[in-house]
């Protein structure tokens, strides 16, 4: 009974320690994940991507994506994502007419979770309301938002997520300002996350833009645990290395950021010959290894953060 009572009398002490608004926070999986468009040349590679969606659609259902952003969508990859996750649904449009054409940036959610209460999209250009190219880009490129109710808790946040240009220097500096200008004026100081490819790493001017902006910080750089073992571009080769990170997810000062990953997860093909066979005396007799091809899901790592935000 002495030790019953000193367990709850150190429990109490311990949540008296705790703010109250951190007991009432709720977790949210917040990730972006540039899937690669579907192309003959990945293909005939070994990275098609009726190869790779089933592994693509299983490493979000494992890791639990709450909401993401996801980049170089095409229609036909859009249908079978939702065809292979039950539970989401997603708001978004092709960037080339605002309908179907062309790739989204779409931005999938759990229906069970959370509520799209508004949506819209805005291209990435001065004529920023319609389909179009901006500046020195080499192709038309859109971002994509909504405003969404947390379920349990109540709480509305706003989501963006976007694909900038890999050619045009001066489109991603004006569409860096054009994103920062947007956001202020759509969140009117709500929490807000911004996902999205960037192709533009932690060292270029347009990245210091919005982590100097003061509406938004990199999770990177403000998470309580980190695990991020390469930067977020591959290039569908698992042996490759670079600290560059063009894949960001950026959160407004109503959250708090438990943890942020860069996932490195890979599956294996088999080679165009059989599979040889490895034994070794350093494990049981019945177990052997095959010698396969490590490939990766796709040309860019996903990126996860865990985030909390308050009632």
């Amino acid at each position: 009974m002495k030790k019953s009572l000193s367990l709850l009398f150190a429990v109490i002490c311990l949540l008296s320690a705790v703010p109250i608004q951190m007991l009432l926070a709720q977790n949210l999986t917040v990730a972006s994940f540039n899937i690669r468009y579907e192309n003959q040349d990945d293909a005939s590679k070994g990275n098609g991507w009726k190869q790779r969606c089933p592994i693509v659609s299983q490493l979000i259902r494992f890791h639990d994506f709450d909401i993401f952003g996801a980049q170089e969508v095409l229609q036909g990859q859009l249908n079978d994502m939702l065809g292979q996750l039950p539970g989401y649904d997603y708001t978004g449009v092709g960037r080339d007419n605002g309908l179907k054409d062309g790739e989204f940036s779409p931005i999938f959610y759990k229906t069970a979770k959370l509520e799209l209460l508004h949506s819209g999209n805005f291209w990435l250009s001065l004529t920023d309301d319609r389909p179009s190219v901006g500046w020195d880009a080499a192709l038309p490129r859109i971002c994509s938002w909504g405003r969404f109710k947390d379920k349990t808790t109540g709480s509305c946040f706003w989501f963006f997520n976007l694909h900038m240009d890999h050619k045009g220097v001066k489109a991603r500096l004006e569409s860096s300002k054009l994103v920062l200008k947007k956001i202020e004026i759509l969140t009117k100081g709500e929490p807000f996350i911004l996902t999205g490819d960037f192709n533009m790493d932690q060292t270029s001017d347009g990245y210091k833009m919005f982590a100097g902006s003061g509406l938004m910080q990199d999770s990177y750089e403000t998470a309580d645990i980190r695990y991020a073992l390469n930067g977020t571009f591959n290039n569908f080769n698992p042996e490759l290395l670079t600290d560059s990170r063009i894949d960001h997810i950026f959160t407004s000062k109503g959250f708090h950021v438990l943890r942020y990953g860069v996932l490195t997860d890979s599956y294996r093909t088999e080679a165009d010959s059989s599979p040889s066979e490895i034994k070794s005396a350093n494990f049981p007799k019945e177990v052997s290894l095959h010698q396969y091809i490590n490939r990766l899901p796709s040309d860019h790592y996903p990126v996860m953060v865990k985030v909390t935000y308050l009632k």
